[in-house]
């Protein structure tokens, strides 16, 4: 039952429809991908908080061990802390640093500007299946001379109807998702540099005598 009505539904809103029900099912992949890869992304602060704490000991090896390699900020810090125990050169870890945490922003901030078109455009393509809609209606009400029954109006009008509201449909969704991505993002980039930022004020730190 839901299957046809389903396809009743594409069958009146014709190639709109179908655009958005395509577009409806790459912006709901993309959520539920996202949603597993995001899982984690900004887990371990606890670990870092004892892995910093290790490093204010001078116990890089200990800090290591308390890391795992669940969060970006776990993995940047992890090389961060690995590359000061090796001794390499300030401006080197710092440029490396930064890279590195522009690749982990890049990893996540994938598949979320295609939800973002998704959420701006639907609309636009519901609207325009309006529009189409209504000229159909207003087309058939000129063939029938002016005649006005609404069964001579009723497709074009439902027409209409259903795409504006298919692509409200499509687009909430595609909104939501790119609007939480993103703060997530924005959050776990926060955590990358405030992690990091803290390991360079204790590695430059004065030793306690």
């Amino acid at each position: 039952m839901v299957v046809k009505q389903i396809l009743e539904w594409l069958d009146v809103g014709g190639p709109v429809v179908y655009v958005l029900s395509v577009m409806s099912l790459i912006s709901l992949t993309i959520i539920v991908i996202k949603l597993i890869n995001f899982a984690g992304v900004l887990s371990g602060k606890k670990r870092i908080e004892a892995a910093l704490a290790q490093v204010q000991q001078r116990q890089n090896d200990m800090a290591l061990q308390e890391l795992k390699t669940r969060s970006p900020s776990e993995r940047v810090l992890s090389y961060a802390i690995a590359a000061v125990q090796n001794r390499i050169p300030q401006n080197v870890l710092e440029y490396e640093v930064e890279r590195r945490g522009n690749a982990e922003v890049e990893i996540l901030n994938r598949g979320i500007r295609i939800l973002e078109v998704i959420a701006l455009v639907s609309p636009l393509l519901g609207l325009l299946g309006t529009v189409l809609g209504m000229i159909q209606s207003f087309q058939e009400l000129e063939m029938a001379e002016g005649a006005a029954n609404a069964s001579v109006l009723a497709g074009g009008i439902w027409q209409a109807l259903l795409t504006t509201a298919v692509g409200l449909v499509v687009a909430i969704p595609a909104a939501i998702g790119a609007s939480m991505f993103s703060a997530t993002v924005e959050r776990a980039a926060h955590s990358i540099e405030t992690s990091v930022g803290r390991l360079y004020l204790l590695v430059n730190a004065p030793q306690s005598q």
